[in-house]
């Protein structure tokens, strides 16, 4: 089974004001385990870069200026993500709706929301209540990001396919799917079992001497429940 998580970092919240996307990094994931395949890149926005942006992503219209536009990778982006496997995103409404949005400026067809898997929605249903952030996701299950001292797009898709793969039952999983992939064989590492000779079957029937002595104790038993 082929999944890939994904991440954008943007210019802002909404497309629909003019926010555009500036980088994207994905993550190929099959059986819920990494490959090692993925696909990153950075994209000029032909827009400014605004400060409460860069301040999280620490991407300047001077680093992106000399960058690719979308136009120019999306080939290569619908080329990696394939036409039916799942696409895992941390609150994939809004990852999606900046892809879709850049992909209905070059002409070409949105990604199916049917193909969209949710980590924050996973997340609010498995911890009600808790605070469902990748960085309390990744405190949580013990997901070390201390290299991470700002977002960015393939570093979170990392870190999210590891809370992806707890999300999902955690490394356990593993036992379910060794059929799809590799089959395990377990060996029993206790001792060799000792063995000992066969006895013969010992005899079980009453002998003559014993029934008789029997029959004499039945007749001192006084108003037997049998005679009842």
């Amino acid at each position: 089974m082929r999944e890939i998580i994904f991440d954008t970092e943007t210019t802002g919240l909404d497309p629909k004001s003019g926010d555009r996307l500036v980088e994207i990094g994905c993550i190929e994931m099959v059986n819920r385990v990494t490959t090692g395949h993925t696909f990153h890149a950075y994209f000029n926005p032909d827009r400014d870069m605004p400060a409460a942006a860069e301040a999280v992503h620490g991407l300047s219209i001077t680093f992106l200026s000399d960058k690719p536009r979308f136009h120019e990778k999306a080939a290569d982006f619908l080329e990696f993500i394939g036409d039916e496997c799942k696409l895992v995103a941390h609150n994939a409404g809004f990852d999606f709706g900046f892809v879709n949005s850049e992909l209905e400026i070059c002409g070409l067809p949105p990604l199916s929301r049917e193909r969209m898997i949710d980590t924050v929605a996973m997340a609010r249903m498995r911890h009600p209540g808790a605070k469902n952030s990748l960085d309390a996701l990744c405190t949580r299950y013990g997901i070390d990001r201390s290299h991470r001292t700002r977002h960015g797009a393939l570093l979170d898709a990392e870190l999210l396919a590891q809370v992806y793969v707890e999300l999902t039952g955690g490394r356990q999983i593993g036992l379910s799917l060794a059929a799809e992939t590799n089959v395990i064989e377990i060996t029993n590492l206790a001792r060799p079992r000792q063995t000992h000779p066969i006895r013969p079957a010992r005899p079980h029937t009453a002998s003559e001497e014993e029934l008789a002595a029997h029959a004499v104790f039945l007749e001192t038993v006084k108003s037997p429940i049998w005679n009842d």
